[in-house]
């Protein structure tokens, strides 16, 4: 560490903070995040809230609007019950993958933490919201924003006009359909489309135009005869299989109304925003924890935050990073900031002072000395699964002390399957890479059949993999939702 700082250049002195000491230590971790790391982020917005609205912001998925739902609450409640009574604590922040950014500080926060989640959220995952190749094509950080607004009005709407049980029993079957919700293989239609968004508007126009509550007790209500044409147009040129079943459902099911077909697509909307940070945690948290981590200490170094809010900083940052071993009673899994911030350390290490062994592995990183592209590079072009097989070199292997274990159920006992020799190290990091394939952990249904002509029955196959069906309760679960949905029989069928 550098000698101690100056008391006159510090950022601040105090654990107290003003909205001027967080303004000062923005501006300066700014300099630090655009020009000497050279990250592109989008323009932020921070605002600071209070222990129960970070609350609030986890039941709704962290979303600053969102529609109402009971499993919100139901969230709510169980986060503050185990937040009052010491079960649990609660992030120092959250942030909002939009144009601009959103980051949520807690008013509790000290001064030091403040400047630390500015680092991480502001600078570390903005940059990467911006930047990855998953978020780039899959999502549409200019809209959602406008779009939740419309979604939160829409079915508050819906609540006043159809009843809240008549409302909640679609969200309910939504909900709970919304992984199947979303284009894994093609890549989906962005909101911000002048043309999707003109729809949407008129659908909204439409349905406020037409409703009368003369025909509110009606179990069904009339789709304008353009709409439905346009509709099964659509309809028609779905080619199956069809791996989104909400987004076949909301277009050919025989029984919705278009209220309810609105409701479906914004939940599959909702639900396509998230995908990609399902495939990301392990780097975009890596990313994150990198950025916070360089930026405070460069302000420690600069002069510009002082030893305790240095020797508080790496107290908290140890925690965070901390991996408990298997046999500890905290091991809940590989905790992936700790994972994600060791891989791009080991980047910088690699590409500064490579190993013998660094130049086999990576013979394209080792000495290349830019250690700052190589980073940049790998949070644009990469999720975790391919993160992992490309990056994940047998130092952190080591240093994490992973091996691997074979699990046939058929024998009573378990295999070690790779240690740490060449073979084992490519074994281990294929394996590890592979827990983090969604595909390998949700089940994998798609639409391969629609009678619209006769019985109207719906057809959906799940492809097995490895041997594991479907659990009996959560395939009845999954079939009266989309019975409910669909408005007649439906039958999934399993193949190996």
């Amino acid at each position: 560490m550098s000698a101690t700082p100056i008391a006159a250049d510090l950022l601040y002195t105090d654990a107290a903070w003003t909205f001027a000491d967080l303004q000062r230590a923005y501006d300066a971790i700014e300099v630090i995040a655009l020009e000497d790391l050279g990250l592109d982020v989008y323009p932020n917005q921070i605002e600071v809230i209070t222990s129960e609205q970070m609350l609030d912001a986890y039941s709704s998925h962290g979303m600053p609007l969102m529609y109402r739902h009971w499993s919100f609450g139901k969230s709510f409640a169980r986060d503050q019950t185990n937040y009052q009574k010491g079960f649990t604590g609660l992030a120092y922040e959250i942030v909002i993958n939009s144009d601009p950014c959103i980051a949520y500080l807690m008013e509790e926060n000290s001064m030091t933490m403040q400047a630390l989640v500015m680092a991480h959220a502001c600078f570390g995952h903005n940059h990467f919201f911006k930047n990855n190749y998953l978020f780039r094509q899959w999502t549409d950080a200019n809209s959602i924003l406008s779009y939740l607004d419309f979604a939160k009005k829409y079915i508050t709407r819906c609540e006043d006009e159809y009843g809240t049980e008549e409302v909640e029993l679609i969200l309910d079957s939504a909900h709970a359909l919304m992984d199947q919700g979303v284009y894994r293989s093609s890549r989906p239609p962005k909101l911000s489309d002048a043309e999707a968004l003109a729809k949407v508007t008129a659908r909204a126009e439409h349905e406020q135009q037409s409703f009368n509550d003369l025909w509110r007790t009606l179990p069904h209500r009339t789709e304008a005869p353009d709409d439905a044409e346009e509709r099964q147009d659509e309809v028609r040129s779905i080619k199956l299989p069809e791996e989104n079943l909400l987004y076949f459902i909301e277009k050919a099911s025989p029984v919705l109304q278009p209220w309810q077909r609105e409701i479906l697509r914004i939940v599959r909307n909702i639900s396509q925003y998230f995908y990609p940070q399902k495939q990301t945690k392990v780097m975009n948290e890596g990313c994150a924890t990198f950025t916070h981590h360089y930026i405070m200490n460069t302000l420690y170094d600069q002069g510009r935050i002082g030893e305790g809010a240095i020797m508080e900083f790496l107290h908290s940052h140890s925690s965070v990073v901390f991996q408990p071993t298997f046999d500890d009673p905290r091991y809940s899994g590989i905790n992936p900031y700790a994972l994600g911030f060791a891989m791009m350390q080991d980047i910088v290490r690699i590409t500064e002072a490579p190993e013998e062994e660094d130049y086999e592995w990576f013979p394209d990183l080792a000495g290349r000395g830019d250690w700052r592209g190589a980073l940049k590079d790998a949070w644009a072009n990469f999720r975790d699964e391919s993160f992992i097989l490309q990056y994940l070199s047998p130092k952190v292997m080591r240093d994490f002390r992973l091996f691997a274990l074979g699990d046939d159920g058929r024998k009573p006992y378990y295999q070690v399957t790779a240690i740490h020799d060449e073979a084992g190290y490519r074994n281990a990091r294929n394996a590890l890479s592979q827990m983090y394939d969604i595909g390998l952990h949700e089940p994998n249904l798609m639409v391969t059949g629609a009678d619209l002509e006769g019985d109207r029955t719906l057809t959906v196959q799940h492809t097995v993999y490895n041997g594991r069906k479907l659990d009996p309760q959560a395939k009845a679960a999954t079939l009266r939702h989309l019975e409910r949905l669909w408005g007649f029989d439906v039958q999934i069928l399993e193949m190996s």
